[in-house]
């Protein structure tokens, strides 16, 4: 008996759900930490290089928050690994063999890379050599996209498989570890997705800059930091659009089908439209209340104004993915990459006009845009991950076959379980972050708190080179005295 047949459709829809959440409330801390690690390693060797206190200041203001923000994204995925293994053995058995050594090969490569360096990092700026503390800041940052890179290969893999063989028992056997890891796909999601990390960190470090400029335009802190953004907004945006541009070229090389629910294609044809708004109507194979640009479609898929491009009448009908989410999602991200990309031009035009720091309406408008790029990564995600759908591994896993044979009943306590605990913790760890944004940055910024660890009873341990202090009871209560 197949997992399929053993599992219900609504525990089938539970178990996405539930993935579904637990992903996309994880994937933001990832990006999050990808962007600013890269971000406070840049300030460092500015400051090294410049000796100016404002990027010293920005670097422990950042700093803070990073710490903050590096320890929810290891901990909102643990989830995870209970997730697949529980809900998802046919996926856990068929994928298995491939993708268990490439999550490895992340712990062993990134995480530990991170995890040697990020103490230094956090703590060493007053313990250790200006050289020395920059090298441990550069070799998180790098761990980052290490653990980056590992998993969009493992991801890309799942969208356009490569390299294995089917064994007796239906498992994904390797055969060619150089095609799973650089499969088609993966340089294409590899660049759109770092740039998407450190645009998103951009605008949130625009915003806060924004912010505290509003309140006091002369913060040599908050200038630094919004001039940064501002640059990073309009010099990376290009580049992601052109990037974005190649991913979907390659999506329609290797997905197709995914490409039609993108664009709301339901007819094959050259000279497709570009589907501006519409209603995907699954049923009827067409868009209701359709506004449509002849031929704009193929211009942009193909670079012809009369290129071919498939619709989804081209496949069977059981092999469509989730169109209606999928187009929606799609013109989300779309939409709010446009935004940012003009707001990007406008400060261009304001600091050629030598009023970025004085311009309060484009303050408010980059506070508005601080979350822009998180945005546009929670629909990028959903966009790719729908129209994958109806499969695991696309082509020849599906997601009906990927279940475990769980009960309903099961799932849906599980569900809440989730969902609640998530909205507790990580609901408190957000608004804490919000908070330390909230506190404006100055020059004589401090360092994360590196207070020594105290013990109730015997010797406290005290910093490298100093005294530590044994505890001695004596009447009227316990004092600490010098050790000997």
């Amino acid at each position: 008996m197949s997992a399929a047949a053993a599992a219900p459709a609504l525990a089938v829809l539970l178990a996405r759900g539930q993935f579904g959440f637990t992903i996309a409330f994880h994937i933001l801390f990832p990006a999050f930490s990808i962007g600013l690690a890269s971000y406070l390693a840049v300030l460092e060797v500015l400051w090294l290089i410049t000796g100016r206190e404002a990027y010293m200041a920005a670097f422990r203001y950042w700093l803070k928050i990073f710490s903050v923000g590096f320890a929810m994204g290891v901990v909102s995925g643990l989830v995870m690994a209970y997730e697949i293994g529980a809900n998802w053995s046919g996926y856990s058995f068929k994928a298995g063999p491939i993708l268990g050594p490439l999550l490895a090969w992340e712990t062993l490569t990134a995480f530990f890379l991170e995890a040697g360096f990020l103490g230094i990092m956090i703590f060493g700026l007053e313990r250790v050599g200006k050289k020395l503390h920059m090298f441990a800041t550069s070799m998180v940052a790098i761990g980052t996209l290490i653990s980056a890179t590992w998993i969009l290969m493992a991801n890309s893999w799942m969208q356009t498989p490569v390299g294995f063989a089917i064994g007796k028992n239906g498992e994904f056997v390797p055969t060619d570890w150089l095609a799973i890891c650089f499969n088609p796909s993966f340089p294409f999601r590899w660049v759109h997705m770092v740039i998407a990390a450190y645009m998103s960190v951009a605008f949130v470090v625009g915003a806060v800059g924004a912010f505290h400029l509003l309140r006091d335009r002369r913060n040599e802190v908050a200038r630094l930091m919004f001039s940064m953004a501002m640059w990073m907004a309009a010099l990376g945006m290009p580049v992601q659009i052109l990037a974005g541009d190649a991913q979907g070229r390659n999506t329609l090389e290797y997905q197709p089908a995914k490409i039609a629910a993108m664009e709301g294609d339901f007819t094959t044809q050259a000279g497709q439209p570009l589907v501006l708004f519409g209603l995907p109507n699954v049923a009827k194979a067409r868009n209701d209340y359709e506004i449509a640009i002849p031929k704009i479609g193929s211009m942009i898929l193909t670079h012809s104004l009369d290129g071919s491009v498939k619709g989804l009448d081209a496949f069977p009908k059981k092999d469509w993915p989730a169109v209606f989410v999928t187009f929606w999602a799609f013109r989300v991200m779309v939409g709010m990459g446009m935004l940012m990309f003009l707001l990007g031009l406008v400060s261009l035009w304001l600091r050629f006009r030598r009023r970025l720091f004085d311009t309060p309406l484009f303050h408010r408008a980059a506070m508005v845009m601080g979350p822009a790029g998180f945005i546009c990564i929670l629909a990028g995600w959903t966009t790719t991950e729908t129209g994958r759908q109806p499969w695991t591994v696309y082509g020849v896993l599906r997601t009906a076959d990927s279940v475990a044979p769980v009960t309903v009943h099961m799932l849906l306590f599980s569900c809440i379980l989730i969902v609640a605990i998530y909205t507790v913790v990580f609901g408190a760890g957000i608004r804490y972050l919000l908070a330390m944004m909230a506190n404006p940055p100055s020059l004589s910024e401090a360092p994360p708190a590196n207070d020594p660890p105290q013990r109730t009873q015997g010797i406290t341990p005290g910093p490298a080179g100093g005294e530590g202090k044994r505890h001695e009871t004596r009447p009227g209560g316990t004092f600490g005295v010098p050790a000997e």
